[in-house]
């Protein structure tokens, strides 16, 4: 459907908790992290529901995020419900990969079609520093794995920040250079931890310059076609079998190519990363609502999605929760 700017609507983030196993600086507190309880959480037939209904408005693309979606129990199960619905073509997942190595055989049969893994550094002592758990290697293992398992749509997200992982930018992208995956290099979002703590971003043309330094010219891509396409833009290194991607929100603004709305792990329909409104969905799927009723809901809900973020404008729309409260 068309929201209120007619933009096309046709992805829908789905967090399926608020629990991780990782605890980064950018997107959860170190400790007094509060949790919200089994029944906080919609269900699998809930979110099942949500989805069934969302796709007749024309959603064609589902991803699966948290906190971290691989906890999630019967993860599986969910995704193969989610297959069988006509109108979903792509089903994407977002993991810090720790439980990757693990699991990628089974998400591979149960119908993923993506998967981005979220790796901020190459280095041990740093990702440790950062992530607050020392897992790197679990993550690398996690990712080759992935590859061996057959996934054909593999993306690294890394989050490049002022004084943090500055030095790992270069070495991150060596990932794609023997690697048939895509590593994307993203814009620090001014939101819950990292508005608060005062994390810098790294702008985006610092990161190519660093990147451009160790490896060469980035040679830019024009879009894919006939996919659903998210809002990173594509280059290529010479000799590399990979590719480079970058999503700068901040510094190049694509509201007005926004395709998405977000749904939160206690059912909240957000209509944009930085705008606190959006629409209860819990609470009529609790009180059986009609699914007549609930498709007016999410019309009317799709309708009223923000024309622009405001994060860099200060004003009372900004949703203070954090990252991992909004799903990551």
């Amino acid at each position: 459907m068309l929201d209120g700017f007619s933009r096309k609507i046709e992805y829908l983030r789905i967090s399926l908790t608020d629990r991780c196993n990782l605890r980064c600086k950018y997107c959860m507190p170190a400790e007094g992290v509060p949790k919200n309880s089994h029944w906080d959480i919609l269900t699998l037939e809930e979110i099942l529901r949500v989805v069934r209904l969302i796709s007749k408005l024309g959603i064609k693309k589902i991803r699966l995020t948290g906190g971290e979606p691989l906890i999630r129990r019967n993860l599986l199960l969910l995704i193969k419900e989610i297959r069988k619905i006509p109108a979903i073509e792509n089903i994407a997942i977002t993991t810090n990969g720790v439980l990757l190595a693990d699991m990628a055989q089974d998400l591979y049969e149960a119908g993923i079609d993506q998967l981005n893994i979220s790796l901020d550094t190459m280095r041990k002592e740093t990702f440790a520093d950062l992530c607050r758990v020392d897992a790197l290697e679990k993550v690398l293992q996690g990712i080759d794995t992935a590859i061996k398992t057959g996934f054909s749509d593999i993306k690294i997200n890394c989050v490049p920040i002022k004084g943090v992982n500055d030095e790992d930018i270069a070495e991150l992208a060596g990932l794609a250079q023997n690697r048939p995956i895509k590593v994307r290099y993203i814009e620090l979002m001014p939101v819950g931890c990292a508005f608060d703590s005062g994390l810098k971003g790294l702008p985006t043309s610092e990161v190519r310059s660093l990147i451009e330094k160790k490896w060469g010219t980035l040679h830019e891509l024009p879009p894919a076609k006939g996919k659903i396409l998210g809002p990173a833009s594509y280059c290529k290194l010479d000799g590399f079998s990979g590719e480079i991607g970058f999503i700068d929100a901040l510094e190049h603004k694509f509201c007005d190519k926004c395709n998405r709305v977000r749904l939160t792990s206690e059912g909240f329909l957000k209509l944009c990363l930085n705008h606190k409104e959006g629409t209860d969905l819990r609470t009529p799927l609790r009180k059986g609502k009609s699914d007549e009723e609930l498709l007016e809901l999410l019309t009317a809900a799709i309708n009223q999605k923000p024309q622009e973020h405001l994060f860099l404008e200060k004003n009372d729309h900004r949703d203070k929760r954090n990252m991992y409260q909004v799903g990551g």
